[in-house]
């Protein structure tokens, strides 16, 4: 049964940047900065002390499962 929420297929492109810029992280004021603070909500991305937004561990792993569609 699926019981996680649903993400927006711009939310899913910003989870997955989030993966492609690895410690350097997204700045913020960027397009797709609403999108990074609901990943930010839901745990998946998180806010650094710098205002760059880094990908969570769970994060990662719902890249794997949704994105990559491995299991994670």
């Amino acid at each position: 049964m699926w019981n996680e929420p649903y993400l927006e297929s711009c939310c899913r492109s910003a989870l997955h940047r989030l993966t492609l810029v690895g410690p350097h992280g997204r700045p913020p004021g960027l397009a797709d900065q609403p999108c990074l603070l609901r990943l930010q909500r839901m745990g998946l991305a998180e806010e650094r002390p710098d205002g760059r937004f880094s990908i969570t561990a769970p994060g990662r792993a719902r890249h794997a499962s949704e994105i990559l569609k491995k299991s994670a």
